[in-house]
């Protein structure tokens, strides 16, 4: 079994950045892709950003030029650097990693971006 933490969800002006952080434990293969969605109030789960273990990365079109998706394989940590942030990138956002044809996912963190 593998569980996800996710951390540094919060709520910040627009313009301004957050960073957020997931942790994988358990049985982790080495091959493995790990991202994050996001869904806001009443709304579809829509990916974010992924990155594959040999760091292979993409985006959404909405986050392009303001996200980075990184990876610390031996901390089996992923990250999302979020900046210029806007209003609409409000919303939870979701952890996932995906290995051996199986998904786990991470509680989810808020994120709120005030105007």
């Amino acid at each position: 079994q593998v569980q996800l933490v996710e951390s540094g969800g919060g709520l910040v002006q627009a313009g301004g950045s957050l960073r957020l952080s997931c942790t994988a434990t358990g049985s982790i293969v080495s091959n493995n892709v790990m991202g994050w969605y996001r869904q806001a109030p009443g709304k579809l789960r829509d990916l974010v950003a992924r990155i594959t273990w040999i760091g292979n990365t993409a985006y959404a079109d909405s986050v392009k030029g303001r996200f980075t998706i990184s990876k610390d394989n031996a901390k089996n940590t992923v990250y999302l650097q979020m900046n210029s942030l806007k209003p609409e990138d409000t919303a939870v956002y979701y952890c996932y990693a995906t290995m051996v044809g199986n998904t786990y996912w991470g509680q989810g963190t808020q994120v709120t971006i005030s105007s």
